[in-house]
């Protein structure tokens, strides 16, 4: 069984594992995450972001990264990030349980969130958890509101 867990420092030699997978299933998003957490670039440590891990064991099976919405000059829009999910562990409900730690923490920090994704099976999942699609937004194809801040509601 999965647990997940809010991190503050990432295990990046323990992440090597499933960002070989992720690569070579081709999202780039954990090797990306790796090199940004080793440069400095981002470490999620910014007011109302954060890093969760799903673990199995010692093992890590997932990952999922909160920050502030670096496409947008508006502190209270936050975006899902690195979303990633081990292949054999799939349609167990980590990524679901992932989301909503996520959506949790960004309450009272953020109003609303977004993410991008140009894949038909995200974009079921991303709804299935009340994202609503965006069609005229920069770098977003999703996104929703957050209870909170605007008194937006989440379903």
């Amino acid at each position: 069984m999965s647990t997940i867990e809010r991190i503050k420092l990432l295990p990046i030699e323990r992440l090597d594992p499933i960002v070989v997978e992720a690569v070579a299933s081709g999202f780039r998003g954990l090797s990306r995450l790796q090199t940004e957490w080793r440069s400095g670039q981002n470490r999620f440590d910014q007011p109302g972001e954060a890093i969760f891990i799903a673990n199995d064991g010692d093992r890590i099976v997932g990952f999922c990264g909160l920050n502030r919405d670096p496409y947008l000059g508006d502190s209270t829009v936050g975006r899902v990030r690195h979303l990633y999910v081990a292949v054999d562990h799939r349609r167990r409900g980590i990524g679901s349980e992932l989301i909503r730690a996520t959506i949790t923490t960004s309450k009272g920090h953020f109003s609303r969130l977004r993410l991008r994704t140009d894949r038909p099976d995200a974009d079921a999942f991303y709804r299935s958890l009340g994202f609503a699609p965006v069609q005229s937004e920069h770098a977003c194809t999703h996104h929703v509101l957050i209870d909170g801040l605007e008194g937006s509601v989440l379903h």
